[in-house]
């Protein structure tokens, strides 16, 4: 099971929150750089970006903070958060983004999903699907699709998509667990390619998400609870500090 730290960037700022809640939002260091060393120096084999601002404006307002971190590192970026043009693709990709996450668009402008995959490898191109009570919600969360998440997942899968990114949004950041039942659901109903997303919480968790691997669930974007430093073992590699496990030598995670 591949563990994949998420970076979630508004304003310029590494910030989680909770449920997609905009005005939940905490702050956990300055310079999201920073914080993808942090994971990388931790033996991150890919991390998972998402532009906050772009998801609500679709501007890609923290491209510049992106390319920094691509820069900087030596494993695969995904970036997710208000793309919704082949022109936004081509920009990440250019810069050196392993894969591009679709959101919303697939819900507005499932055509772009069509155009993309007739430019780019099914492997480039990804579909995030973030749900509540089995229905998509899109914008930043601040609407609701009227379609099915399965629905719209077996679109997708007929126009070539692979992979999809399935987010319970009810467990999202509540640090009480993932959604198994949901997770499970959905991975049954589209036999695609999952990354699981959404509260993972503690390693009991993570040995249920490895139940699923029959399903296709291979992978899971953790949040949080990597933060907040809820896994025993980084206990052993983490200095604390002001509630976030930091550690300022971040040298030997940058590539040489």
């Amino acid at each position: 099971m591949l563990i994949i730290p998420a970076i979630d960037i508004k304003e310029g700022k590494c910030v989680r929150l909770t449920r997609g809640d905009f005005s939940q939002k905490k702050i956990y260091l300055d310079n999201p750089s920073d914080m993808a060393i942090i994971w990388r120096k931790q033996n991150a084999k890919m991390l998972h970006i998402v532009d906050l601002d772009a998801a609500l404006t679709g501007e890609m307002v923290n491209f510049e903070v992106i390319r920094g971190i691509v820069a900087d590192l030596d494993i695969p970026v995904q970036v997710g958060g208000g793309i919704r043009s082949v022109d936004a693709v081509k920009r990440y990709l250019d810069i050196g983004v392993s894969r591009v996450v679709i959101g919303s668009a697939a819900v507005t402008n499932p055509k772009l999903v069509e155009e993309l995959l007739k430019l780019y490898s099914p492997s480039k191109i990804v579909v995030g699907i973030d749900a509540e009570n089995g229905i998509p919600k899109i914008k930043g969360w601040t609407e609701s699709s009227g379609l099915k998440d399965y629905e719209l997942a077996l679109q997708m899968k007929e126009m070539g998509i692979e992979r999809i990114i399935y987010t319970d949004i009810s467990c999202d950041g509540m640090m009480q667990g993932f959604g198994y039942a949901s997770t499970k659901r959905f991975a049954e109903k589209t036999g695609m390619k999952i990354t699981a997303s959404g509260g993972v919480t503690t390693s009991v968790d993570l040995k249920r998400l490895v139940e699923l691997k029959r399903y296709g669930v291979d992978s899971v974007i953790i949040g949080k609870a990597l933060y907040e430093c809820n896994f025993p073992c980084q206990e052993l590699w983490y200095n604390y500090e002001d509630g976030i496990c930091l550690d300022h030598n971040f040298s030997t995670a940058r590539k040489k």
